[in-house]
């Protein structure tokens, strides 16, 4: 070999390896001075999305939880039924023995206080605490995902479990109503009667607004699991809200802060149950939730974006 083709390639600290021309060769390219980078391929984020939502659904804790939410539609059904014999009774319980569709809104209606934001809560508080906690945060990070993709991917698994949670309370529900009491037109909170597929149509809007505010809920449990490394700590602190902003809307001194608050607008998918649809209130629900979205995950990805990761 002439020493025309062998050079020596020196590296700090390390000893000296002659490098043949032949292995120059094989060696890529550098890329020219001032080339962009080729971007990273969208599909690495759908992989990543794909991951986390099936290590969260597979997880024996979450299902446990869906499970408990789906028994309780069943438990209502049985008991309404039970009571429905009973001419003395009215207001909710005339409504679901008159019509089957009315379980699936009385429902939404007992879960969406405290059960449904729980089961939220756990899965959107554990985000990125439950990493930090288990020491695998740093090495998700060491993968060329980034940051604020990471953030956002864990944003819209909680968002899909949102809505999975809404969807399971609904459809247990329905599917109860339509066992136990009588299928026909459906008559609303403002007294018109509509018929059944309509009914259907209102009922699938109520699930689209009240998936919409858990994924808010989800949204603040995010953000305050990036101040943590025990999930419970988020878990808990996005009860306390919750359960605190109820308390305030029980107070009359309180009332003009009501409207403000996140769980007083929770229940305002019944405005699907009137005629026409009251849809300047549900608009105003669905604002109240985008605010929270955009408020928390700014707070969330402020934090993530610049914490210092040891764990």
């Amino acid at each position: 070999m002439s020493t025309a083709e062998t050079r020596t390639r020196t590296t700090p600290g390390l000893v000296p390896v002659p490098e043949t021309s032949r292995a120059t060769e094989r060696r890529p390219p550098e890329p020219p001075a001032g080339a962009v980078p080729p971007r990273r391929s969208s599909s690495a984020f759908w992989r990543l999305l794909g991951s986390e939502l099936g290590l969260t659904f597979r997880r024996p804790r979450n299902l446990v939880m869906l499970g408990v939410l789906a028994g309780v539609p069943v438990v209502m059904g049985v008991a309404l039924r039970l009571v429905a014999a009973d001419a003395e009774l009215g207001g909710i319980v005339t409504s679901v023995a008159g019509n089957s569709l009315m379980l699936t809104f009385a429902s939404l209606s007992f879960l969406v206080v405290l059960l449904m934001p729980v089961a939220v809560a756990m899965v959107a508080g554990d985000a990125i605490a439950g990493e930090a906690g288990t020491g695998t945060l740093r090495y998700l990070l060491a993968a060329p995902a980034g940051r604020t993709r990471l953030l956002a991917v864990k944003y819209l698994n909680a968002v899909v479990f949102s809505f999975a949670v809404t969807a399971v309370v609904a459809l247990s529900a329905l599917v109860t109503g339509l066992i136990m009491f009588p299928v026909g037109p459906v008559t609303l909170l403002s007294g018109t009667t509509v018929p059944v597929a309509e009914g259907l149509l209102r009922i699938l809007i109520s699930v689209g607004y009240v998936g919409a505010g858990m994924a808010a809920l989800a949204a603040v449990a995010l953000a305050l699991s990036t101040f943590t490394e025990v999930s419970i700590g988020a878990v808990a602190g996005t009860m306390v809200i919750v359960i605190v902003s109820q308390v305030l809307r029980a107070i009359p001194q309180f009332d003009g802060l009501a409207d403000y608050l996140l769980p007083a607008r929770w229940t305002g998918f019944d405005g699907a149950l009137r005629s026409p649809i009251d849809t300047g209130a549900m608009a105003e629900g669905l604002l109240t939730f985008g605010a929270y979205i955009v408020l928390s995950g700014s707070v969330a990805w402020a934090r993530f974006s610049g914490k210092d990761i040891t764990s």
